[in-house]
C-alpha cells in the first residue's frame, strides 16, 4: 500500500502513478484505469456472478446515464498554481481519512466473489477510506468491526415491523461495533427488477441451473473463493432468520424488509443512533432540507446506481441543487457513476466532500481476486491526486473552487 503520511505531507513529487508497492505497479500495468477491470471480469466469475454486480434496472439506461453525466462535466484548470501532486486527506463526520473516495454499500457483494464484503472492509482500513457495509451484505456487523473498526460506516435498510423491533437492535448493534456513520437508505420504496440479474438466474431464490452450476465449474479461482468463504448469504440479516439456509434468509429479508423510511421513522432514528447519520438516495433539495432539519448529519446523493429504475436524474446532476440548498449545513457525498479519480474530483468540484464507487469495487474483486479492492482504491487515490493537480487545486476543499461545465445540472 501508499504510505499515505508522507504522500499527504507532499513528500512525494512525481506525477507518476505512486504506488510503491510492487503488486501494484505489477497489476497496474493490466489494469491502467477501472474500464480494464470490468473487461477482465467476466474470465474469472460465474455469467451470473457478473450480471448481478454489473447490471442496473430495466435496459441499464440508467447507469449509462450516469456515466454519461459524469462524462459531460467538464472542469476549467488554473496553471501556474502547482508542480507536485497535491494530498488528498479529508475530515468527514470527525473523522480524518485519507482521500475523499469511499466504497458504496452493495447488495450482494459475496455473489460476484465469495468472501468480497470482508476484503474490501480490510482493504478501506488498510488505506484508510470509508467503507461502508450494505446490511443485505455477506458478512456481519461485528466481523467488519474487527477487520476495519477506523473506517466502518453501516447502510441500513427499513425494517418496520413490530414497531421497527429489527432496525432498532440493528441500531443498537452498530453502536456496540463502534460504527462511524450511520446511513439510512430512502431510494428503494419498491421493489423493482433488474433484467439481466433475472435473465442470467437470479432476483430471487438461488437455485443453480445447470446453465448457473456449468458457470460455476469453468471458473476455478471464484470456486476456491466459495470454498474459502462459503455460500453467498446476508449474514447480518441470517441473525434474525435463525439458523436457516440462503433462500430462507432471502424470503426473511423480503417479509420483513422493505419500504422507504418516512420523516417520522427518520426522526425516530434519529433519536436512537447518538452518531453521525446520513440519509442515502436523496435528490431533490426539498428533502435534503427535511432531513438536516430533523438533525440529520449528512446527506448521500445517490440514485441507487442506476439498479432501482431507468427514469431516476443522474446523481451528479442532482448534486448543486443539493448542495445549494444544505452544504453549508451537512456533509454532502455521492455514488452513482463513479469510475475514476476523475469522477472524485469531478464530485468535489461541484460541491460533494466525498464521493463513493459500487460497481467498479465489483469489477475489482471479479478481475484480481482478493488483490481487487487494494489495487482499485491506490488508482483511485493516484488518479484523485493527478486530477487534482491538473486543475491547480491544492486539496480536495480547494476544488470546489473550480469552474465548471455542467450542462446536465437540474435547476430545482
Amino acid at each position: 500500500m501508499h504510505d499515505r503520511t508522507a504522500l499527504d505531507n507532499g513528500a512525494t513529487q512525481s506525477f507518476l502513478p505512486m504506488g510503491s508497492n510492487p503488486r501494484f505497479q505489477k497489476h497496474l500495468k493490466r489494469f491502467p484505469t477501472s474500464a480494464f477491470l470490468r473487461k477482465e471480469a467476466p474470465r474469472h466469475v460465474p455469467r451470473f456472478a457478473f450480471e448481478y454486480g454489473d447490471t442496473g434496472a430495466g435496459n441499464d439506461v440508467g447507469v449509462a446515464h450516469n456515466w454519461n453525466a459524469f462524462d459531460n462535466i467538464k472542469v476549467v484548470p488554473h496553471y501556474g498554481v502547482t508542480n507536485k501532486l497535491p494530498p488528498t486527506a479529508v475530515d468527514l463526520f470527525g473523522t480524518r481519512y485519507a482521500a475523499p473516495i469511499g466504497i458504496a454499500p452493495m447488495g450482494g457483494p459475496s455473489i460476484v466473489w465469495p468472501g468480497a464484503d470482508l476484503l474490501m472492509a480490510k482493504a478501506a482500513q488498510a488505506a484508510r477510506v470509508p467503507y461502508t457495509l450494505g446490511v443485505a451484505g455477506g458478512a456481519t456487523i461485528e466481523q467488519v468491526a474487527k477487520v476495519a473498526p477506523d473506517v466502518f460506516w453501516l447502510q441500513l435498510y427499513r425494517f418496520a415491523k413490530n414497531d421497527h423491533k429489527i432496525g432498532f437492535d440493528l441500531v443498537d448493534r452498530a453502536t456496540a461495533a463502534g460504527v462511524k456513520v450511520l446511513a439510512l437508505t430512502l431510494d428503494v420504496p419498491v421493489r423493482t427488477t433488474r433484467s439481466r440479474e433475472t435473465y442470467a438466474g437470479l432476483g430471487g431464490a438461488f437455485k443453480p441451473n445447470l446453465r448457473m452450476i456449468y458457470e460455476m465449474a469453468i471458473r476455478p479461482r471464484w470456486l476456491l473463493a466459495l470454498l474459502r468463504n462459503g455460500y453467498p448469504r446476508f449474514a447480518t440479516i441470517r441473525h434474525y432468520a435463525g439458523n436457516v439456509g440462503t433462500n430462507d434468509t432471502i424470503n426473511f429479508a423480503r417479509s420483513e424488509m422493505g419500504g422507504a423510511f418516512s420523516w417520522e421513522e427518520v426522526a425516530r432514528y434519529r433519536d436512537r443512533w447518538k452518531g453521525p447519520m446520513a440519509l442515502k438516495g436523496i435528490l431533490h433539495p426539498a428533502d435534503a432540507e427535511k432531513a438536516v432539519s430533523l438533525g440529520v448529519d449528512g446527506i448521500w446523493v445517490s440514485n441507487h446506481g442506476g439498479r432501482q429504475i431507468e427514469a431516476i436524474a443522474p446523481s451528479i446532476d442532482c448534486l448543486p441543487g443539493i448542495v445549494s440548498a444544505v452544504g453549508s449545513k451537512a456533509t454532502v457525498v455521492l455514488d452513482s457513476g463513479v469510475r475514476s479519480g476523475s469522477d472524485v474530483m469531478r464530485a468535489l468540484a461541484l460541491g460533494a466532500n466525498a464521493a463513493f464507487a459500487g460497481k467498479s469495487f465489483l469489477w475489482a474483486v471479479a478481475a484480481l481476486g482478493d488483490d481487487g479492492p487494494a489495487q482499485l482504491i491506490d488508482l483511485y487515490i493516484d488518479e484523485l491526486r493527478a486530477a487534482l493537480g491538473q486543475i491547480g487545486a491544492l486539496s480536495p476543499a480547494e476544488a470546489r473552487a473550480a469552474k465548471v461545465l455542467h450542462p446536465g445540472r437540474i435547476e430545482f
